[in-house]
């Protein structure tokens, strides 16, 4: 296995991973990360080879002691997500399009009920997007929040909210 680091990079620690194995070890948490933030498959690849383009420009100033290699290259995911929507939507209002092309929609979690989909839809962005990070991807709140941007507290409320509006919307669907 050949060890990809950057010219001029210090000496890896014993205990300290590579840049390559950081990309095989969470290039699927990345990818899915992505493609429930723009459920479009082909954007969700696109986006995930600029956010490793980004990490590898930026590993020589990785420090795991400030949190695991997962947290940091979702945290660069989500940037690269939020720029590409932020020039998506700078780039649509200079082209007054009358309205966007329907993405593909993509499942994010295969086997899920209808009517668990369907509640899932009704939550907010921020809501879904919590519950992708803590429930599928499986961190844990303090890698959540850096993620996100907000404290481990703000991670576990809006975790506790979201899941108490999916519960009352899919009893709400069993009731009808």
């Amino acid at each position: 296995m050949t060890l990809v680091r950057p010219p001029g990079a210090a000496p890896l620690a014993p205990q300290q991973t590579t840049f390559a194995e950081a990309v095989e070890r969470h290039l699927d948490d990345v990818f899915g990360y992505l493609l429930y933030l723009t459920r479009d498959r082909s954007l969700a690849d696109d986006l995930s080879g600029s956010t490793f383009e980004k990490a590898l420009r930026s590993w020589p100033r990785f420090d795991p002691g400030r949190g695991s290699a997962r947290t940091w290259l979702l945290g660069i995911a989500r940037t690269t997500a939020l720029d590409w929507f932020r020039a998506e939507s700078r780039r649509r209002r200079r082209e007054e399009a009358a309205a966007p092309p329907e993405a593909e929609e993509a499942d994010f979690v295969e086997g899920l009920s209808p009517e668990l989909q369907g509640a899932l839809a009704e939550l907010s962005a921020g809501e879904r997007e919590v519950i992708v990070l803590r429930v599928v991807i499986e961190l844990d709140g303090e890698q959540t929040a850096r993620v996100l941007g907000i404290s481990p507290t703000a991670v576990s409320t809006r975790l506790s909210r979201a899941l108490a509006k999916l519960e009352e919307k899919v009893r709400d669907d069993d009731l009808r």
